[in-house]
């Protein structure tokens, strides 16, 4: 069966609309991840830190630029991800419909490449 990922985005307005009821977010995303482990498709679910924390290691010159967080020009933020393995690509929109999203975040839904489909450099993975 495929993998999906189902990629959360948000705005600094949904992000801070997540951080307002952040408890009741965290409830319904339990909620969700037991319904996803009982039907067998989730594979792993992960949130990001702050983008604060994080850093942008940028290879646009010749050398690569680090640059600390935030992102000034980021419209919109990864913020975390659920791995699902289900049938196919309606079923993992069907379970990004279910994501207890907050308005003004996106769920971005993504298929993850098989082995096959990476080429192979011979005598290296």
């Amino acid at each position: 069966m495929p993998k999906y990922m189902l990629i959360m985005r948000g705005t600094d307005e949904s992000n801070a609309a997540m951080m307002a009821s952040i408890e009741d977010g965290i409830a319904r995303t339990r909620l969700f991840i037991e319904e996803m482990m009982k039907a067998g498709v989730l594979l792993a679910a992960e949130g990001l830190d702050d983008p604060g924390r994080g850093v942008v290691v940028d290879f646009s010159g010749e050398a690569p630029v680090v640059t600390d967080g935030p992102y000034g020009e980021t419209k919109e933020l990864f913020g975390g991800y659920f791995l699902l393995d289900v049938a196919s690509k309606p079923e993992a929109v069907e379970w990004a419909k279910r994501v207890p999203a907050v308005t003004g975040s996106k769920i971005e839904v993504r298929r993850v490449a098989g082995e096959d489909e990476v080429p192979q450099v011979s005598g290296q993975i």
